[in-house]
């Protein structure tokens, strides 16, 4: 087998692997580069989102007073 082919089947090979989602994709970002500033960020986007999504326009009335 040339090491053309060898190639070929290791990248088939991958090509064929489910991928991870991307919450997972993110937590492997965060691990291996050493970003965990972003975490806090993304907790407050995230819980933040949620406040308006869940409170309609009750949400107002705790989303005014931070900006």
């Amino acid at each position: 087998m040339k090491p053309q082919d060898d190639k070929t089947a290791k990248f088939d090979d991958l090509a064929r692997q489910k991928r991870p989602s991307l919450a997972l994709e993110f937590w492997y970002f965060l691990k291996y580069n050493k970003k965990w500033w972003l975490l806090p960020i993304l907790v407050t986007l995230l819980l933040l989102c949620l406040l308006v999504l869940l409170g309609g326009s009750g949400a107002a009335v705790f989303i005014y007073p931070l900006f």
